[in-house]
């Protein structure tokens, strides 16, 4: 699929643009000729990913962000608008997950970490997204959620729980800005080989190769092409989708 038409100067927010999903994304629409807007926790990361477009002649720029603090939100969207003028689309990408435990055993502090960075961050974001793309006639935004946004997981209640509100936020905004050619959807990944994903397994690549119909984790251009899509006009008449990309997990 060529899409290098299509993203020619446009405005692209990532968050968690650093590493693992976000990275692959902001790579790939760099490389198609969009202006990246990158806000993540990490600078020295984040700057990495910044000189790796602008290196190869791409456009991108980086505002450290803390997505669990809605002034934080609003500064990136903003830093975008005054950068390139406009925000066309947006991959709502940051999360977090903590230590695996019951409900009775899972700290407050985890549980509010949690909840704050991974749903109230992505509602922060979207409430400043859509009044940025009204200006500009229309936009898209993809959310993270998690194959877990879908079904539930034992030891990890915060994480199970903040990923379904996702979903169910994204189904509400979308519904909201319909008429107003604002789309909104999310993903659901798997299993995907990222940093993320080394860190927990130890790098092994088939440690939830049972768990999977198709016995494999998936790759990053699997999820990198498939937000392209949604965030793309060749998804224009999507809005309110929750894709999964899981090798089959949400079938069973």
């Amino acid at each position: 699929m060529n899409i290098d038409h299509q993203w020619k100067d446009k405005v692209v927010l990532v968050t968690g643009g650093a590493s693992g999903m976000g990275r692959d994304l902001s790579l790939a629409l760099a490389r198609a000729g969009a202006r990246i807007v990158i806000g993540n926790r990490n600078p020295a990361l984040g700057q990495a990913v910044i000189d790796e477009i602008t290196n190869t002649g791409g456009q991108a720029v980086f505002q450290v962000t803390d997505i669990s603090k809605a002034e934080d939100c609003e500064t990136l969207v903003q830093f975008a608008l005054n950068t390139y003028g406009r925000l066309d689309a947006a991959f709502n990408n940051s999360g977090i997950q903590r230590e695996f435990g019951c409900m009775h055993e899972t700290s407050i502090e985890d549980i509010s970490d949690t909840i704050d960075v991974n749903l109230k961050g992505v509602l922060y974001l979207m409430k400043y997204e859509t009044a940025a793309m009204l200006k500009n006639g229309g936009g898209s935004i993809v959310n993270n959620a998690s194959i877990f946004g879908l079904k539930g997981m034992p030891n990890t209640p915060e994480y199970i729980a903040s990923k379904h509100g996702i979903v169910g936020a994204t189904r509400a905004v979308a519904l909201d800005y319909a008429k107003q050619n604002i789309r909104v959807n999310a993903i659901c990944p798997g299993p995907i080989k990222t940093p993320g994903y080394d860190r927990v397994t130890g790098g092994d690549d088939h440690m939830y190769d049972d768990g999977v119909p198709m016995h494999r984790i998936g790759q990053l251009y699997e999820v990198t092409s498939a937000v392209i899509w949604l965030l793309s006009g060749q998804a224009s008449y999507v809005t309110g989708t929750i894709l999964s990309i899981d090798g089959g997990m949400s079938a069973e």
